[in-house]
């Protein structure tokens, strides 16, 4: 019935009008048929309820809250850049992290999003639609899942164009790779052999492009969570686990991770949004 009902709707939830074209268990499914990889297979309950991912519907309000015009200012977020044009989001995600002029430095899809809340609409660092960002309600999870719903099934590809792109995915690279902590661990600890796991869950490997887009494609509702969560939230997440220092969010640290893994999936299609265990 829900999915019947999902179906109904006169915008299908998976938002992106081109992204429509193809759902996120399709692009999913493509990848299980591409390489046998226990990483992407391990959960038939998640490939199961994909049809009917709780993300949907986040991204749904998601939508409404772009195009409503909000903040001190009374406007909508339809002029912000996210790299493609005032506006334009097909295929804007997929191009992130990348260096803005106006700014001038390489922002993420949150570090943008805050950029255009404050500047265009108006709102406060401290007003909770700018600070609040881990939760399905928040603004922010609701506006990240329905802007990168644009992205769905398209290659990831972030540009090295710029020297701060460059420098900041070259920095997130030493980053993945040092050791540090009270555990001496690194991300490469977990990431970088095929069928690890942690307790039940197989861990992907980074060296393994069809299993590393789907590692990296947030937002993506996470069951054992049942919350909707972000890539800033995921390198917190990783940070926390790995018992190192505490990564400051949208710092350029978090970003120089960001624009590295998604470098190491260049190519392969997002899954956007994704469900996770």
């Amino acid at each position: 019935m829900f999915k019947k009902a999902l179906l109904a709707l006169p915008l299908a939830l998976t938002v992106g009008v081109s992204a429509r074209a193809k759902n996120p268990e399709d692009v999913l499914q493509g990848l299980i048929n591409s390489i046998d990889s226990a990483y992407l297979t391990q959960s038939e309950q998640n490939l199961m309820m994909m049809p009917d991912n709780p993300a949907l519907w986040i991204a749904e309000d998601g939508r409404a809250l772009f195009h409503t015009p909000r903040g001190p200012n009374n406007v909508s977020l339809e002029t912000c850049d996210f790299g493609k044009g005032p506006g334009v989001l097909e295929g804007a995600y997929a191009e992130l992290p990348r260096y803005f002029a106006d700014t001038g430095r390489v922002m993420d899809l949150e570090t943008r999003l805050v950029h255009c809340m404050r500047t265009i609409q108006g709102f406060a660092a401290d007003d909770p639609a700018v600070r609040a960002r881990h939760n399905n309600t928040s603004d922010h999870m609701q506006l990240q899942t329905y802007i990168a719903s644009y992205s769905n099934g398209m290659p990831w590809n972030p540009p090295l164009s710029h020297p701060l792109e460059k420098a900041l995915r070259d920095a997130g690279e030493q980053m993945f790779f040092r050791r540090a902590g009270a555990l001496d661990m690194n991300c490469a600890t977990c990431h970088s052999q095929s069928g690890k796991r942690i307790r039940a869950s197989v861990l992907p490997n980074a060296n393994v492009p069809q299993e590393w887009t789907k590692a990296i494609s947030w937002p993506a509702f996470r069951v054992g969570h049942d919350h909707v969560r972000s890539s800033q939230h995921r390198v917190r997440g990783c940070y926390w686990q790995m018992r190192q220092g505490q990564i400051v969010a949208g710092s350029d640290a978090s970003i120089a991770l960001i624009s590295y893994w998604t470098d190491l999936a260049r190519g392969q299609p997002a899954i956007l949004p994704d469900m996770k265990r």
